[in-house]
């Protein structure tokens, strides 16, 4: 276990901002999991797992404990019949590697999910989706260590209360798992419409009408890169903003003043709407603050770019500049997807 001691912090996070760790290790093995908590616990540290860093964004006090960077490496596979197909997968594999290789099987199921920054130990934590699919819809279960009963167990998906960007990891359970692999169902079906919007827009203009995996990833692919900053060139942490969700009096409110406003209906029952639009409407469309150094990328607004800035205070200073006006404009609160740590 090599451990390092001050180690910045803003080197693990694609916002490129935060103050330092006191420790920091990678994990490549459950074994190696619980010698670092093991030692934790002996010197009385707090620790905390992150994976790529692209849903983190760091305070600027840092963190006084020890840092697990997941490093746990796993591709299993395993077929039922010609229809189905089981993977389990490390959770710090690269998770569009992840993507890639079950694509190349011939897989169906998270080819919609291409693109996505991070690795796979987060995706269950905030129920990562895109292009109306998510992590919920093909998950079988999440191995992880618990830190209260001290062993490792195996949490089925229908266990782990996921909602919107949401699960048990992330709310009622934070803190407590740590994941070290996660296990999927795919189809060995073809994809088959309708699609996303967006994504059925692509195909029809670009005559694409055979579907497989391979192509809704390429085209899910060159939808992201048209529209997203690649976060190794460019610092930020992809959609900044979930999509928010309302009821039937709100939007009624607001189509009052603006009719053509983009929304579709949830199985729950309320209606979301695009933060981009949003944000759009409330002037943060190709923004850039020379306060705070910070900026909104010119082909997607939801997505907020580290220009120039040196702290984590003139981020959320930025942020807080768009959540009230986005209050004031349509009584709408927004909420941050990327985690703000330490808690």
């Amino acid at each position: 276990m090599n451990m390092l001691q001050n180690v910045s912090l803003s080197n693990h996070s694609t916002m490129r901002l935060g103050g330092t760790a006191a420790y920091m290790t990678e994990i490549t093995s459950r074994i190696e999991l619980e010698e670092a908590l093991a030692w934790a616990e002996q010197n009385t540290l707090p620790v905390m797992m992150i994976g790529g860093g692209s849903n983190i964004i760091w305070r600027d006090e840092g963190f006084p404990g020890l840092v697990l960077v997941n490093k746990i490496m796993r591709f299993e596979e395993t077929s039922d019949d010609d229809s189905n197909y089981y993977v389990t997968v490390g959770a710090g594999e690269d998770w569009d590697q992840v993507v890639a290789r079950t694509v190349d099987q011939g897989a169906s199921g998270l080819e919609y999910l291409s693109l996505i920054p991070g690795t796979a130990g987060a995706t269950p934590v905030q129920n990562v989706g895109a292009y109306g699919q998510e992590i919920a819809n093909v998950l079988v279960s999440v191995e992880a260590y618990d830190t209260q009963t001290k062993s490792f167990v195996n949490i089925p998906g229908f266990e782990c209360e996921f909602g919107y960007r949401t699960s048990r990891f992330k709310t009622t359970d934070r803190g407590r798992f740590y994941i070290t692999a996660i296990t999927l169902h795919l189809s060995k079906t073809p994809p088959t419409p309708p699609f996303y919007r967006a994504l059925e827009q692509y195909l029809t203009e670009h005559s694409i009408t055979e579907y497989t995996p391979q192509v809704i990833r390429d085209a899910v692919i060159a939808i992201r890169q048209s529209k997203l900053p690649d976060p190794a060139q460019i610092a930020n942490n992809g959609s900044f903003f979930a999509n928010p969700l309302v009821d039937e009096g709100t939007l009624s409110q607001i189509q009052a003043a603006y009719p053509d406003v983009p929304h579709w209906p949830t199985a729950d029952g309320r209606i979301k709407i695009p933060a981009a639009w949003l944000l759009e409407q409330a002037g943060f469309k190709d923004f850039h603050d020379v306060e705070t150094g910070m900026g909104t990328w010119p082909k997607q607004p939801l997505v907020l770019v580290n220009e120039h800035a040196q702290t984590t205070a003139q981020l959320l200073q930025f942020r807080q500049k768009i959540i009230d006006a986005v209050q004031q404009k349509f009584e709408i609160t927004l909420e941050q997807e990327p985690e703000l740590l330490p808690l």
